[in-house]
């Protein structure tokens, strides 16, 4: 659906003066695209998408349809996953903090837990002397260099003895199946890429241990507009980059042996990012000592995004505008520092409407209940507007405070 005055203005007319727009039909052919890429490489690859970049049920229940896994963690991520139809054999469990008896339930009815500290690794062998009848698919989640210049707190330090105990567990246990191994690492640059799956392939060879999946966790760079790639120092790479820097590796070291693991990536911007727009309506316009501020119903909680200017479209809604230079679009909040864009330079009126691209990743879940409830999610990819989310309201969030 093209965004203009007049689809604007009967969206707002329906949903009020902000909103989500969502193109469910980009993500699919995201998701499709980048497991290609992959699988070009590398055949024996699937895609486990992680919930907490968006978890809208409607991208969850996608990626269920079209064969990909689940990477939650936590239970409320769980539980989405099971309402959506995800079996558990097709949901991976991460994160440093599980509940003790959703994570036990969870495994014993087939689910996959990556083991991430030894307070984890001490509740798997207390689950597995309890139910000795079952067989447990656990992983391990690792932790080595990389050389991206972060400590990362994620897993087991490969050369520590914790890990070398949840290895030899794993081992000596009858009901207990080692199913992965699994990193997570926060930079996105190909490089480290590379690094994370030279590190795991050299972790397998030590052991001498190749469980069914090997997982390298997510952190891709998504799909953007020029202007946004244009304001970071590194490249931004393609998911065919991607590919060959990870996969690669694996599909070398793999080439003569007989079995081939599952390659398995955690992506979350990189299918999300471009999927979703945030339109908000600017209701004032001033000028503070020489510098013009524009104030809009939105904040940049909206679209999660500080350290760079989102792609913007700025749509005439019919008021005189004009011409402003060095203009800030700011939020609803009492924070200084919510700025949505800074040095806007173009023309503008009271009323006008902002459409900010690529804020699919982070900014719907990590929307806090601060001043205002969030907005309404439409997802306009088809004929029909579908509403996705409804507006929050205050009964929403203040049900479960005493008056």
């Amino acid at each position: 659906m093209i965004i203009n005055k007049n689809i604007l203005e009967k969206l707002k007319a329906e949903y009020g003066d902000a909103f989500y727009l969502l193109d469910s039909e980009q993500f699919a052919k995201n998701f499709s695209e980048l497991k290609a890429a992959f699988q070009k490489v590398y055949p024996n690859f699937n895609i486990a998408y992680s919930y907490k970049t968006n978890y809208t049920p409607k991208l969850c229940k996608m990626v269920n349809e079209i064969g990909g896994y689940a990477e939650v963690v936590s239970e409320m991520e769980l539980e989405i996953a099971r309402r959506v139809g995800c079996k558990p054999e097709r949901i991976i469990w991460n994160g440093p903090i599980k509940n003790e008896q959703v994570a036990e339930e969870f495994i014993c009815e087939g689910g996959t837990i990556n083991i991430d500290n030894r307070e984890e690794l001490k509740l798997m062998k207390m689950v597995a002397a309890r139910h000795e009848d079952k067989l447990l698919t656990v992983g391990i989640r690792v932790n080595y260099e990389v050389g991206d210049g972060v400590m990362s707190r994620f897993g087991f330090d490969i050369d520590g003895e914790d890990f070398k105990e949840a290895v030899c567990w794993v081992k000596e246990m009858n009901n207990v199946k080692l199913i992965n191994f699994q990193c997570h690492f926060a930079k996105r640059p190909m490089r480290y890429w590379s690094a994370r799956a030279k590190g795991m392939i050299a972790l397998i060879d030590r052991l001498g241990v190749v469980p069914e999946r090997i997982d390298i966790g997510g952190g891709l760079f998504g799909k953007m507009a020029p202007s946004l790639k244009a304001q970071f120092s590194d490249e931004i790479p393609d998911y065919n980059a991607y590919a060959e820097a990870a996969a690669t590796v694996f599909a070398n070291y793999f080439k003569d042996k007989e079995d081939k693991p599952e390659l398995l990536i955690e992506p979350g911007s990189a299918l999300v990012g471009d999927c979703m727009k945030f339109v908000a309506s600017v209701k004032n316009i001033k000028n503070i000592r020489g510098k013009w501020v524009a104030a809009v119903l939105g904040s940049q909680k909206n679209i999660s995004m500080s350290a760079v200017n989102p792609p913007i479209d700025v749509i005439g809604m019919g008021g005189e505008q004009k011409e402003y230079n060095d203009l800030d679009f700011v939020g609803f909040t009492c924070i200084e520092g919510d700025v949505l864009y800074h040095n806007y330079n173009g023309k503008l009126a009271q009323g006008d409407v902002i459409v900010i691209s690529n804020c699919g990743s982070y900014s719907l879940v990590m929307k806090p209940p601060f001043i205002l409830p969030n907005f309404p999610v439409l997802d306009i990819s088809g004929e029909e507007v579908e509403l996705i989310k409804r507006g929050e309201s205050f009964d929403d969030l203040f049900h479960t405070f005493n008056f």
